[in-house]
């Protein structure tokens, strides 16, 4: 009997060892399995890549807007109202098929610039953009445009009688009312007073033109 219950027992031990080894190894194939899988931080790290890549694609076509400027992204790219086809006209002409400049083309009308400013040989011009007029208040606005010869001054105050190159734009020069007008910077950032050139360099048939963000008021 003792003989048997010993065989019996060592049995059952060897039968437990076996399903401990059985169960490490069971154990030691999952992690290994879990350790040759891919955690969790990894996917959005590669995700994250991708997505901070595509705001750069979008940036590239901005590069077509560089030859008009800052400020000009309502400049057609061609066709009449665009900066190339202004060089084909005067520039009151120029200027009526600009869609920023719609507010001074009203005015010069208003004033009855359009012949003086198409027929001169040379001008330089510094155009204020509708936002530009709108800015002031309607009624003073309403009162310039009422008055001629108040409105003329202020328009003439815009205009210089000769072509000025990027180079030789800033310093005093004197405008067709009579003042002088002072433009301040170098490079392709320009100031008058408190005015800021959005985009310059225009070519038309007969002048250069400057816009500019803000209406430049004469002492009157």
């Amino acid at each position: 009997m003792n003989t048997k219950l010993r065989t019996r027992s060592m049995g059952i031990a060897a039968l437990a060892l076996t399903a401990s080894m059985g169960l490490a190894a069971c154990g030691s194939e999952e992690e290994s399995s879990n350790a040759s899988e891919p955690t969790t931080s990894e996917a959005p790290m590669e995700s994250e890549t991708s997505e901070s890549e595509e705001p750069m694609e979008s940036e590239e076509p901005m590069a077509a807007d560089a030859p008009f400027g800052p400020g000009c992204a309502g400049v057609p790219t061609s066709g009449e109202g665009s900066v190339e086809g202004m060089a084909d006209d005067p520039v009151a002409t120029a200027a009526s098929n600009n869609p920023l400049l719609k507010t001074l083309v009203a005015a010069v009308t208003e004033a009855d610039l359009v012949d003086t400013l198409n027929s001169a040989e040379n001008l330089t011009v510094f155009a204020p953009t509708d936002d530009a007029f709108a800015a002031i208040p309607k009624k003073d606005l309403n009162a310039l445009l009422a008055d001629k010869e108040a409105l003329t001054t202020v328009l003439t105050h815009h205009v210089v009688g000769e072509r000025l190159s990027p180079e030789d734009v800033a310093g005093e020069h004197e405008t067709l009312a009579g003042d002088m007008l002072t433009v301040e910077g170098e490079g392709e950032d320009f100031t008058i007073g408190e005015a800021s050139v959005v985009c310059g360099n225009v070519q038309t048939a007969n002048a250069t033109v400057y816009v500019v963000d803000q209406v430049l008021m004469p002492q009157m």
